[in-house]
This record gives structure tokens, sequence and C-alpha cells, in this order.
């Protein structure tokens, strides 16, 4: 039998020194997950894409590189970038939650399988608006929008020498070349 934990034990677990470091774990849909080490490239472009991004959108919108979202009461999943809305009262205490982001970004090499299957569809089903999966095995990104209990009803892949804007700043648009390099 599993047990399934929600966001306030997973914290507690945190607190007592049971999960001694909040960036080796993810609790996705009520289990605690060990998260994939990364490597030099994926790290490489998470740097390059938060200062693209704090850059073009500071005006608009906050830049978290590797901060919890909150999804419902089980799942606090560490996207790689998040977009979210300012806020003019701080953080109010509490994790960000999808009526607070405008778009996630996930960097994929190794785990391109599982951010493409499990974190998109949990995003979707958090009612994230949209996500990019900037996909580093075969340079191109994948986005999704219109989120729904089943996934995203639009998906489409953009290859190298196209261009992009997150759906909350159509007029901010960016080249897949700046996105992968």
């Amino acid at each position: 039998m599993r047990h399934r934990f929600t966001v306030v034990q997973y914290d507690r677990m945190i607190e007592v020194g049971i999960l001694t470091d909040r960036n080796q774990f993810e609790l996705l849909r009520g289990e605690i997950m060990t998260v994939a080490p990364v490597g030099v490239h994926h790290t490489a472009c998470v740097d390059r894409l938060a200062e693209l991004f704090v850059r073009t959108l500071a005006t608009w919108a906050s830049v978290r590189v590797q901060g919890p979202i909150q999804l419902g009461v089980d799942s606090l999943p560490q996207p790689d970038l998040a977009i979210l809305r300012q806020r003019s009262d701080g953080d109010g205490g509490k994790y960000p939650q999808a009526q607070d982001v405008w778009a996630l970004v996930e960097v994929a090499d190794t785990t391109i399988v599982f951010d493409r299957s499990v974190r998109v569809l949990l995003y979707a089903q958090g009612q994230i608006p949209e996500v990019w999966v900037v996909d580093l095995t075969v340079g191109a990104v994948h986005v999704y929008r219109n989120p729904s209990a089943t996934g995203y009803g639009w998906v489409q892949i953009m290859c190298p020498g196209e261009a992009i804007a997150f759906q909350a700043f159509p007029n901010i648009s960016f080249t897949v070349d700046q996105l992968l390099n």
C-alpha cells in the first residue's frame, strides 16, 4: 500500500529534517519523487533563460527559478522557470498557485519523456495556462496551451529559426535559437 502525502505533510517532513534537501525531492500527486540530477547543459540553459526572461519581462512579471508551485493539496512541483504575476503583497506566506502563473518552462534533456508526459499533464490538470518544454535532445521547444483535465488542447513544436511569445506577453517574442543557445 502506498501512502499519499499532502503539501502540509511534505513541508513538515522538511521542517523536522526527514527530508533534508528540498532540491532533491518533489511532491507530485501525493508521491514524494526524487528529482533527477541536472547536468551542465541543463544548468547553463536554465541560467541563460532566467537572465533572458528577467531582462525582457521584469516590468510585467516575476521570474522564479526552480521554486515550488502548489497545485492542489498534493502537488508541489519545482519547474525550472516560472513566469509569475507580480504581487504587491509579497508572497503572502504561501506558495504561488495556478492563478499566480502566466507560464512555466521546463528544460529537458535526460528527463524529456517524464517532462512531456507526467509534468505537462500535471500542469494541464492544475490549470497552468501555458507550458514550454525546451527540448535539448532535439533542439526544439514544445509549446502547450489551453489546459484541461486530459491535457493541453493546443500543442506546437517550434524549431530553430522560428519566433515564439508567451500568450500573456504577445508583443515580446523570442527565437527558438535564443532559448536553446
